[in-house]
Formats: C-alpha cells, sequence, structure tokens
C-alpha cells in the first residue's frame, strides 16, 4: 500500500502547484511549506517526472523572484546581505537543477553519462515527458551560474546548461508558450562569444510564441540585448511592453516580470 498512497501524494502534489496563483505574496507564503512536502515525496518517489517537474520548477521560480531579485535589489546598500542571498539562491537553483537530473536519470538510466560530454549528448532524442525536466534543469543551472560568476567550476557548467536547452528545444521548440525559446536567447546573449543576432532571434521567436500575452521575453530580451549594447531606448521600450502585457494578462509569471521590469526602469541611470 505505501508506494501506492506515495504515488497518489504524489501526483496530487504535482497537480496542486502554486503556478494558477498571481498573488506574489500569497506564493511567497505557501512556497515553503508547499516545497518541503513535495520535495518530501519526490525523495520517495525519485521516477515521479511530473512531480519532479513541480519541485524543480517551484526551487528555481522561488529563487528567482524572492531570493536572487532581491539580492540585487538590495545589493549597492546592503553587500554583504545581498552575496548571501545570492549563495542562498545558488543552493536553491542547484536543489532544483539535482532533482530535475536525478528524474531524467531515473526515468533514462545513463543519460546524465552522455550528457556531460557534447559528441555524446547529441545522440540523445527527448520524450515529450522529458521536456519539461530538461528545460527546469537548463534554466535552474543557468541561475546558479548566474549568482556564481566569479567561480570558475560553476560558469564550466554553461555548455551544459545550453545542452539541456537544445535538446528540449529539438523535441518541443514551442515549451511554455515560449518560455524555452527566451531561455535560449538568454543563454547564447551570455555565452563567451555568443551571437547577440542569434539572441534576439531566439528572443523574436519567444515574443511570437507568447501571442501578446507573456511579459517574460521582453524583459529577457530588454536584459540581454539592450543592456549589453548599451541601447536605452530599446530597453525603456521592451520594459514598457512587458509592464503593459502583465496588466492586462494577469498570472504568476506576468507578476514577477512586472516588478523585475519596474524596478529595471527605476535602475536605468544606474546601469546606462
Amino acid at each position: 500500500m505505501r508506494p501506492f498512497v506515495l504515488n497518489q501524494t504524489a501526483d496530487a502534489l504535482a497537480v496542486q502547484g502554486l503556478t494558477q496563483e498571481d498573488d506574489l505574496t500569497l506564493v511567497k507564503e505557501a512556497s515553503a511549506f508547499y516545497l518541503k512536502a513535495a520535495e518530501s515525496v519526490l525523495r520517495e518517489t525519485p521516477g515521479h517526472l511530473k512531480l519532479a517537474e513541480a519541485v524543480a520548477s517551484g526551487f528555481t521560480q522561488y529563487a528567482y523572484a524572492f531570493v536572487s531579485f532581491e539580492a540585487e535589489k538590495i545589493d549597492s546598500q546592503q553587500p554583504e546581505n545581498a552575496a548571501r542571498m545570492r549563495e542562498r539562491a545558488a543552493r536553491l537553483y542547484a536543489r532544483a537543477h539535482q532533482h530535475a537530473l536525478l528524474a531524467l536519470e531515473k526515468n533514462r538510466p545513463g543519460l546524465t553519462k552522455l550528457l556531460a560530454h557534447s559528441s555524446t549528448a547529441k545522440e540523445l532524442k527527448l520524450t515529450s515527458s522529458e521536456v519539461p525536466l530538461a528545460y527546469w534543469a537548463a534554466a535552474s543551472l543557468g541561475g546558479k551560474i548566474s549568482m556564481s560568476t566569479d567561480d570558475p567550476d560553476a560558469v564550466a557548467d554553461l555548455p551544459l546548461a545550453m545542452r539541456l536547452a537544445e535538446l528540449a528545444w529539438q523535441a518541443d521548440p514551442g515549451f511554455g508558450r515560449g518560455a524555452l525559446v527566451s531561455l535560449m536567447g538568454t543563454l547564447e546573449s551570455a555565452r563567451v562569444g555568443g551571437s547577440l543576432e542569434k539572441a534576439e532571434r531566439f528572443f523574436d521567436q519567444a515574443i511570437d510564441m507568447g501571442r501578446g500575452q507573456e511579459a517574460g521575453p521582453w524583459v529577457a530580451k530588454a536584459e540581454g540585448l539592450a543592456l549589453p549594447n548599451q541601447d536605452r531606448q530599446q530597453f525603456e521600450q521592451w520594459l514598457q511592453q512587458a509592464l503593459k502585457i502583465s496588466k492586462q494578462h494577469r498570472s504568476l509569471q506576468n507578476e514577477v516580470m512586472r516588478e523585475r521590469a519596474q524596478w529595471l526602469l527605476q535602475s536605468a541611470d544606474d546601469l546606462f
């Protein structure tokens, strides 16, 4: 009976995620309990793909919205506290990445070893059920790297994040209504020697896939293209577009992007 009960619980937790809520304060207050409960069940059912997806996405989004973003906001006034928050965010991102990779490995033994090398990774083809985990594994690893830019070992993992994202993209380029393609653009713009032209194509595809309802690609485009090009006019135009969309289409993701877009606009004098 125990495996049956655990699987039923895992099914329920996977369905009951917090992504349908658009009140950020409520999500923040509820996330800790939900993530701990879901993670505890996942440790008992490590091959449950849907629950692993919920846990990996939950830790990644929590780290992004409530920890790493807060670190950015206080960095200039409280650098020591900001550094501690970045370390915490890096640990949360790493936790999400480990859960996603473990579930992928349980589902397909040997996958982790193949992913470790670009030559063998080319042999892989993901199934539709593996795409969400590959996406969150890539996104969480990218988040960890962004919190650890002074750690050469962490930065060296960027090719793995790109491999995971590319595999997901090859299997389902439209995943997440542009979220995956937007991640591809962000990783490309962050890569040493990356092509900003290629990144722009990814961002524009993500915007098209969002059908005017997703603010995220506009924020990613502003940070990934306008900021490195020091184009303040485009930066502000794209962020204003993100704000417009977030007001018209309420969702958890758009609320997170609305707050980030507002803060970036307020910080423009320091960024340019």
